[in-house]
């Protein structure tokens, strides 16, 4: 028995190394971007003019993925003017210092009237959000009405990521007309590298100033694993639930 054990183990070790050692090749690499990018774009595109933009609360607000969608909403609110915006993020509707009243804030700083902001606050994944504003069963603003329902055309802002799970789950739902915007960032233009001998410090420590792979791209193309694996997991789990 233990000698089986044994041989489970070493397997499972082999495995997870052998895993390991490649995802830290690919990080060299630029495929791990190519592939986050490649989901962000799969379901992307407006194309018509929207009846709702649905943001997609991210990690709470402010963070780096709520401050994204949020100026991605805030700019396709301003260029559709007539579109009503509802914000989708789980949060205390009574508490104006809450996650989702601090995002109908940055939407009314960026230009947004709040008038036209809606709030869908009681689901807590995607497929909830879908089926509460679909339903009308937020509990707080969201009622079903004459601007939402199933023929009605929907943007939906989030992570590249994640719009890929996002726009197949609101059509599984039961939208009919499901759009979606990748909240992609923009990278600087500027030159980073840097002369270590001209900045001082310890000669013996080598020079790494021009190697932009090292310093940045090498953790960045880590993050997109990361980024892709829990995001292919949960399509995998989405597929199984039948909810995409």
């Amino acid at each position: 028995m233990f000698k089986k054990i044994r041989t489970v183990l070493k397997y499972l070790l082999i495995t997870m190394g052998s895993i390991a050692t490649i995802l830290i090749i690919l990080a060299f690499t630029s495929a791990p971007f190519w592939i986050w990018y490649g989901i962000g774009i799969s379901k992307a595109g407006i194309n018509r003019p929207p009846d709702c933009i649905v943001l997609l609360g991210g990690g709470g607000m402010p963070s780096e993925s709520g401050l994204m969608r949020t100026w991605y909403t805030a700019r396709a609110a301003r260029y559709f003017t007539r579109s009503t915006v509802i914000i989708a993020l789980p949060g205390d509707t009574a508490d104006s210092r809450s996650a989702i009243h601090l995002m109908k804030a940055e939407l009314v700083m960026r230009g947004i009237s709040p008038e036209r902001i809606q709030f869908e606050d009681s689901g807590t994944n995607t497929r909830s959000q879908a089926l509460n504003i679909i339903n009308g069963n937020s509990k707080f603003e969201i009622r079903q009405s004459s601007f939402v329902n199933r023929k009605s055309s929907i943007l939906l802002i989030t992570s590249p990521e994640h719009l890929y799970r996002a726009v197949l789950a609101f059509r599984k739902a039961g939208f009919l007309k499901v759009d979606g915007l990748p909240a992609f960032e923009q990278a600087i233009e500027s030159d980073i590298t840097f002369n270590a001998r001209k900045l001082g410090g310890r000669k013996f420590i080598p020079d790494i100033g021009s190697s932009i792979t090292l310093r940045y791209q090498f953790w960045t193309q880590m993050n997109y694993e990361l980024l892709i694996l829990r995001e292919f997991a949960a399509i995998f789990y989405y597929k199984l639930k039948g909810w995409i």
